[in-house]
């Protein structure tokens, strides 16, 4: 789902700036490619060559992969996404927004430490994934949002790519999509989880303003009151990156193990027409209607497939 942020309040998708939107969309050109990386470097390339099987590397700490069949992990994805919207839900009902900053905490420094955990010495990736990880619940900002966005999406890949082959990565796109559709123009409760997440000051998401927070300071007599000036903020939603970036992975898993050519590379063709995809929805969408991003995206990575399985 594409939002605006305009005075703290979520509006799907807008008419952006071209700048805006560029930026935004070479910011989510960042995280697929950094995520499709963080895969590829917990896939075993030799061992799976040999085996035709794809093997992969353990995660850090200990953390276990969910045991499900490839086949039918799509199922578990959903009933986790069902639930997860349900929770949230429930905490905005009784607000008790505490719980979901300590959720969403421990969600992303999981998901940081194995991002790190594929580049760096364990110890490093721990405490550089928890300071993080703090820093984005304890002080938030623009630059600390985005930076971590860029590699929480392929932690998340690392994880479930794994689980999941082609069949099980189209459905969970056709799925997905449906289900933002619905939760967009027809229930719309992604707007007051939108709301809700700005109320808390915690975005799942990328989050580039049109302009650099600004305070405004008046004088009356002796007193000085101090407010931060709010500004229109483009927003992608982090189901927007972290779907497609999951598709590209298993597309790669499967090009390594069928033994082809550059399987990097030949992946990073979905991920440009993912990112074609974006382009065209923004460049596309007028102002004040509603768009759900994903069957955008989802057209995107189905094209690109389609591309591969060509070459």
């Amino acid at each position: 789902m594409v939002k605006l942020i305009n005075d703290a309040e979520f509006i799907l998708i807008m008419k952006h700036s071209l700048k805006i939107t560029l930026l935004l969309v070479l910011v989510f050109l960042g995280a697929q490619i950094i995520g499709l990386a963080i895969t590829n470097s917990y896939i075993d390339v030799e061992k799976t060559t040999e085996t035709g099987e794809a093997v992969f590397e353990d995660l850090p700490i200990g953390l276990e992969r969910p045991e499900v069949e490839e086949t039918t992990s799509f199922i578990w994805i959903l009933i986790a996404v069902v639930i997860g919207t349900i929770m949230l839900l429930l905490m905005i009902k009784f607000k008790v927004g505490f719980l979901w900053k300590l959720w969403f905490f421990g969600a992303i420094w999981l998901t940081l430490l194995v991002a790190f955990g594929a580049f760096m010495p364990m110890m490093i990736a721990i405490v550089l994934a928890l300071g993080l990880a703090l820093w984005k619940i304890i002080r938030p900002n623009v630059y600390v949002q985005n930076l971590t966005e860029l590699f929480v999406y392929g932690g998340l890949a690392a994880i479930f790519v794994p689980i999941m082959n082609i069949f099980a990565a189209v459905m969970m796109l056709l799925l997905i999509s449906v289900y933002d559709m619905y939760a967009v123009w027809k229930s719309k409760h992604m707007v007051k989880l939108a709301k809700f997440q700005s109320k808390q000051k915690i975005f799942a998401g990328l989050l580039i303003p049109y302009a650099l927070p600004k305070r405004e300071i008046k004088k009356k007599g002796r007193k000085v009151k101090e407010k931060l000036v709010k500004i229109k903020t483009a927003v992608l939603g982090g189901g927007d990156i972290g779907f497609p970036l999951i598709f590209t992975g298993v597309i790669l898993k499967e090009l390594i193990e069928k033994g082809a050519s550059f399987p990097f590379l030949k992946s990073l063709i979905v991920t440009v027409c993912v990112t074609g995809a974006l382009l065209l929805l923004f460049l596309k969408s007028e102002k004040d209607k509603f768009y759900p991003a994903m069957p955008f995206i989802t057209i995107g990575c189905l094209v690109g497939y389609a591309i591969v399985l060509l070459l």
